[in-house]
């Protein structure tokens, strides 16, 4: 009979453990802002352990106004927000909304492009790492730099940690989001989080006034906290197919068979169930391609 060997205590190890990270993580090295600033425009939060850091972005997209087609009065609202930004005057937070592929994070990266050359920064957050802003807000607040805070395809569930994050971080703390920096995020929901038809219906009348559930103002909470509003909605078909021809252009294939194209183009779109910009976009660049390999050989 042989006699067994004792159990280790699974607190003792799990503090063991515990102090090992903790010390591994005082070898990381911190963050070297000054540096990070001042090599790159566009920069990324990351987390490292327990720790956040802002690594630069070495390849940012080139996106610029003129590749945005039809969507002219989102660019002219973001383009003027972001110059009173850039102006040292008021401007508001800006929430981009609508469909997939119709040109809402192009949209932001266009205008941190536009005005990069001007002092404009930005700095992507994923949704995971919301609650992190206020660390983030201490390590630009006393930055020169005029920073974008961009957070891409916002989507939250029920109870999801996530959305009360940012609805405190933006307005709702003591510690408000710095004059240096502003938020641009973009959602598929204009409210960021689904909306069930029986949440209206539950809405009750008081005086004659109609009074919203509890549930449907949490959610309207945080959508409002973004003082711009841009919606976005899908191409109608010569939309699409101008985005198409300039994309063309862009990739220099000349135009001979027009029609050939804009039947191609339409099935492209057909098959994929979707007239958006980003369709338009990845046909031409199929198309351009082929045109390329058919006169190589």
């Amino acid at each position: 009979m042989h006699s067994s060997s004792p159990q280790p205590d699974f607190e003792n190890v799990l503090g063991r453990a515990e102090g090992i990270l903790a010390r591994l993580e005082k070898l990381i090295p911190a963050d070297s802002e000054e540096t990070a600033w001042d090599h790159a425009t566009a920069f990324h939060w990351r987390k490292l352990g327990a720790r956040g850091i802002v690594s630069a972005v070495r390849y940012a997209s080139s996106v610029r106004f003129d590749d945005l087609q039809c969507i002219d009065r989102q660019k002219a609202e973001i383009e003027r927000n972001t110059r009173q930004f850039i102006d040292n005057r008021p401007a508001n937070h800006a929430l981009l909304w609508g469909p997939r592929g119709t040109g809402k994070s192009s949209l932001i990266k266009a205008v941190f492009n536009a005005f990069a050359s001007k002092g404009l920064r930005l700095i992507e957050i994923g949704k995971q790492d919301l609650g992190d802003l206020p660390q983030i807000y201490n390590r630009i607040f006393n930055r020169p730099e005029r920073f974008i805070l961009y957070c891409d395809d916002l989507s939250f569930e029920s109870n999801d940690s996530a959305f009360k994050s940012l609805k405190i971080a933006i307005d709702g703390s003591m510690s408000s989001v710095p004059d240096n920096a502003l938020i641009y995020a973009t959602s598929n929901r204009r409210h960021l989080m689904p909306e069930y038809l029986d949440e209206n219906l539950s809405a009750h009348n008081v005086a004659g006034e109609i009074h919203q559930t509890e549930g449907v103002e949490e959610k309207i909470a945080l959508s409002e906290r973004f003082g711009l509003w841009l919606a976005f909605h899908p191409f109608q078909q010569e939309e699409y197919l101008k985005i198409v021809f300039y994309w063309l252009a862009r990739f220099g294939t000349v135009d001979t068979e027009h029609e050939r194209v804009r039947q191609e183009a339409l099935r492209w779109a057909l098959l994929r169930g979707s007239r958006s910009g980003r369709a338009g976009y990845q046909f031409a660049r199929d198309w351009a391609g082929r045109c390329g390999l058919e006169r190589n050989d």
